[in-house]
């Protein structure tokens, strides 16, 4: 079974991803307004009603801001841990609410809903892949730094959200405080367009059709340069920029048998985990890493 997949938003301003196949869908974030939400649907020509339900990454505003309306407005249930729950100071219904757990996986409809812990400077930040029988699709932002659970879950996707936050020159040289820059830097702040193309070059599946590139920073990126980085690394998989102004087109992932006979690469070690789940980071309020 195929899947439809779209960055509604994507950037510190909003973020929203749309995955679905032909009779349901999934939200991964709802960071932008519910009627802004709604207007991008429309022009895509995909149906709110065909949306059963809304995961949640973490509890950063620009995750969650569109959440309570929405979900409200639409009687959505929301995935969501319980940390995230409570850091993100939400007013939900109880009854939409339910939590989820790291590595199992959830069933909507036709689509599989597995998340799995990164790194990130929140409460309980996960990453997801929604899957159908032979399609899946990764949405993999807000990462300080690749982990083993990145790399293993990039490696089975045929389509993915990858952040490329920052170019680290135009980070380093721009007006952004030191703190800030150490912040978005540190491992557990963002992921840099060369960390997320050493992850490209090193563990692309030959099966992955679609790369959308996410969560640009406005003041340290620039699309036509981290498109042409990608482009110059491939022939076979399509790289689009996800806006942060506007809904991308909705693009089809089919599965092509490829797969079936690829043998996945050993998995290299990036970083060392020590454990299954990434580290606990120091709770404090949330700065806007741009």
């Amino acid at each position: 079974m195929s899947l439809y997949i779209t960055s509604l938003n994507s950037g510190s301003n909003g973020n929203c991803y749309y995955i679905g196949n032909d009779e349901e869908a999934i939200f991964v974030d709802a960071g932008i307004s519910c009627r802004e939400t709604e207007k991008r649907m429309a022009r895509l020509g995909l149906q709110m009603k065909k949306v059963k339900a809304i995961f949640i990454s973490h509890e950063h505003g620009d995750h969650i801001a569109g959440l309570p309306v929405l979900a409200k407005k639409y009687q959505l249930p929301v995935y969501i841990t319980a940390g995230t729950l409570e850091e993100g100071r939400l007013q939900l219904s109880a009854e939409q609410v339910i939590a989820f757990e790291a590595y199992k996986p959830i069933q909507i409809g036709g689509l599989s809903v597995t998340a799995f812990p990164k790194f990130h400077d929140a409460a309980d930040p996960h990453s997801f892949v929604v899957s159908s029988p032979s399609v899946r699709v990764g949405v993999f932002t807000d990462i300080g730094k690749p982990c083993d659970h990145l790399i293993t879950h990039f490696q089975h996707c045929h389509a993915a959200f990858l952040e490329t936050n920052y170019d680290e020159d135009m980070l380093m040289n721009g007006r952004y405080p030191p703190m800030l820059k150490n912040r978005i830097r540190g491992g557990h702040g963002h992921l840099s367009n060369i960390q997320a193309l050493e992850l490209f070059k090193k563990y692309r599946p030959t099966f992955m059709s679609h790369l959308l590139l996410s969560h640009l920073s406005k003041d340290n990126n620039n699309p036509q340069l981290v498109r042409d980085l990608f482009e110059q690394h491939t022939s076979s998989t399509s790289i689009i920029v996800a806006s942060r102004f506007a809904e991308t087109e909705l693009y089809h992932i089919r599965s092509s048998g490829e797969e079936l006979s690829e043998i996945t690469r050993p998995v290299e070690r990036l970083v060392t985990v020590a454990a299954a789940k990434t580290p606990p980071t120091p709770r404090q309020q949330q700065l806007s890493l741009f």
